[in-house]
């Protein structure tokens, strides 16, 4: 089993001593930064370059530069996706957004975990968790979602918030650890 395999399989692994994951990580961050080097106004050329960067995306899709992941691969997202400014995806497992997704500015999605052992962390070892945001969901300012977190459909998360669990639908969370403040009653 490959250091790679293992990565998407939720293992522990080799992130930083394995050639093709280094090698994988630095065509990724080759491509984010020709990316981010584009100029505002060339909005098909931002839209083709972002498509090859990311495993799968839906229609309109636009990302404000700069934006920058380690793999690009293992990111999907689905249609009518908006990210502001200074959005970081640490992509070592899969990242999943819905349709209808609104990411504020400075936010980071980070499926990358290390070990609480200080001699396995020095080795390199880290493991991955994949990250799911659900369907009309939108992100305040500053958040930070962590490994393994789902975010239900529906869902407003509010500015400067840390993700370490499960968020349901249908709900309004914050804070650090972020919780759920309230529900939202949908009436149609």
């Amino acid at each position: 089993m490959t250091e790679k395999d293992k990565m998407l399989a939720g293992l522990i692994y080799d992130a930083n001593n394995d050639p093709a994951l280094v090698v994988e990580r630095q065509e990724c961050k080759e491509l984010c930064r020709d990316y981010n080097d584009l100029r505002p106004r060339e909005t098909e050329a931002r839209d083709v370059l972002l498509r090859k960067i990311l495993g799968g995306a839906g229609k309109g899709l636009l990302v404000e530069q700069p934006f920058y992941c380690d793999y690009g691969y293992n990111i999907r997202v689905g249609d009518n996706f908006y990210a502001n400014f200074n959005l970081v995806i640490l992509d070592e497992a899969s990242v999943t957004f819905g349709d209808n997704v609104f990411i504020s500015p400075n936010c980071g999605f980070y499926t990358a975990g290390h070990p609480i052992d200080a001699a396995e962390r020095n080795k390199g070892l880290e493991y991955a968790r994949p990250i799911t945001v659900g369907d009309n969901v939108w992100i305040g300012a500053g958040v930070s979602v962590l490994p393994g977190v789902t975010i239900g459909d529906n869902c407003v998360i509010g500015a400067g918030s840390v993700i370490v669990k499960d968020i349901p639908a249908n709900c309004v969370a914050v804070g650090n650890p972020c919780k759920v403040i309230k529900t939202i009653i949908t009436v149609r």
